[in-house]
């Protein structure tokens, strides 16, 4: 049996993530994972990575902003 593996879009995680595709895919380049268009698309795990990372960024963002 051939199972297919979960794809999402690199426009449909910025959408959720409430960010610009733009963002999403210089995340991916940091985090080297290919993906270079709104269009690409991205494993569950890559997607967690980049949300993972996402959020670590807003999170160090919100402690800077505070001091």
């Amino acid at each position: 049996m051939n199972f297919k593996v979960a794809k999402l879009r690199v426009k449909e995680l910025a959408e959720a993530l409430c960010v610009d595709s733009p963002e999403i895919i210089a995340t991916c380049t940091l985090l080297k994972i290919p993906a270079s268009s709104p269009l690409s698309s991205l494993s569950v795990e890559q997607s967690k990575q980049v949300i993972d990372y996402i959020e670590k960024t807003k999170a160090n963002k919100n402690i800077s902003r505070k001091q």
